[in-house]
């Protein structure tokens, strides 16, 4: 009996032995912005705060914008404001859901509470935008070193999520926390004219960047430097990527730079969309020569005190669309001249709600973060 037990046993570790010998496959899979799409991390509304009155964060919305914004700091959205994003939000989920994406959420969170290095102390702001706070190549997820001390602790409200994905086999990185001292950003910045050469608040004390600074086209990634996204922190990433990959910067002549995908946006192979009043197509990289570039509409004004309240993100969230694949485009169903400018260019627009989200960050790219998309690491450039 006890031979037979002993048996029974060295069987049962030889299998376990077998399938940890078995090569893990990722489910983290995603190198472009338009192959088939088939899961996503959308964010969530719970708990949103406020951001601070930190000089990193106002310096991007007008004077009167950040003397209210100072008063409010640390309070929680408006229920009237959470409540119409809420449902835009939920209806989003579920078109996905539709569409056969499987969507994972973070953890609510209460960004109330504060919390502290030794050298700062700051409350929270929300996780509505895993896009900013993640970046995906391929299999790897890289959590970025954000320059907003209310975002420092962001990324733990995903951690399940990453947790989950790292023991299926993903590569998960974390680039050096900043310290965020006052070394690292301009103590008597000002938002420059548009006569002016271009400056930022941030100096290159240590590498800084949001992921939403970042575009994808396989081997070939796009950046704006921005009052969040330093040149350290391109060049961290340019150096940790190695070279299989390049990047190239996008010059913008926003005064208030904060993100890519409301100034440069790639939809297909050979088809990037562009903010007329950001980018100068003749000073494109040029690598994009053989591409065609489309000028996206003027958006019409939707709601000013919407616009007033969200002028962290302007009127050019009409560009902030998600690709389902190569053809198929969610767009935000009241920027009627972007459905049609996207049809009139051989896709297939899929209009939806995210207006509300707006107060929050952003909408559907800003709202999402393709975890894996059907397809492999391709070069779309000589």
């Amino acid at each position: 009996m006890a031979v037979a037990q002993r048996t029974g046993i060295s069987a049962a570790a030889g299998d376990a032995n077998a399938a940890a010998d078995e090569p893990l496959v990722s489910p983290v899979n995603s190198h472009n912005e338009w192959d088939p799409l088939e899961e996503i991390i959308v964010g969530r509304l719970e708990g949103a705060t406020i951001p601070s009155g930190h000089p990193v964060v106002t310096c991007n919305i007008p004077p009167w914008a950040a003397r209210l914004q100072k008063l409010a700091a640390g309070f929680k959205y408006p229920d009237i404001l959470i409540e119409r994003a809420q449902q835009e939000l939920d209806e989003f989920i579920t078109l996905l859901e539709s569409l056969d994406i499987t969507v994972r959420r973070p953890d609510a969170v209460d960004h109330k509470r504060r919390y502290g290095t030794p050298d700062w102390s700051s409350r929270g702001f929300c996780n509505t935008c895993p896009r900013d706070s993640m970046l995906v190549i391929g299999d790897e997820i890289i959590e970025t070193p954000m320059a907003w001390p209310c975002r420092y602790f962001e990324t733990h409200s995903y951690r399940p999520i990453l947790k989950d994905y790292f023991r299926r086999g993903a590569r998960w990185t974390a680039a050096p926390k900043p310290q965020l001292t006052d070394e690292l950003f301009e103590p008597d910045f000002r938002i420059p004219d548009s006569d002016e050469p271009m400056r930022y608040i941030l100096t290159e004390f240590e590498p800084v960047f949001d992921a939403a600074d970042f575009i994808r086209a396989g081997r070939d990634l796009f950046v704006t430097r921005s009052n969040v996204t330093n040149r350290m922190g391109i060049d961290w990433l340019r150096r940790h990527l190695g070279p299989g990959y390049r990047i190239h910067e996008i010059e913008s002549r926003c005064r208030t730079p904060m993100h890519i995908d409301t100034t440069f946006v790639l939809l297909a192979p050979g088809k990037a969309l562009v903010n007329p009043e950001y980018i100068d197509v003749d000073r494109l990289p040029d690598v994009l020569s053989s591409w065609e570039i489309l000028v996206a509409p003027e958006p019409r004004p939707i709601d000013e005190r919407l616009l007033k309240i969200t002028s962290m993100c302007g009127k050019w969230l009409s560009m902030n669309v998600l690709m389902v694949d190569e053809k198929r485009v969610i767009a935000e169903r009241h920027h009627t001249d972007m459905l049609r400018a996207l049809e009139t260019l051989g896709f297939e627009p899929i209009p939806c709600d995210l207006l509300h989200y707006a107060p929050f960050g952003g909408s559907f790219h800003c709202a999402t973060l393709d975890v894996r998309r059907r397809g492999t690491l391709e070069s779309y450039f000589p």
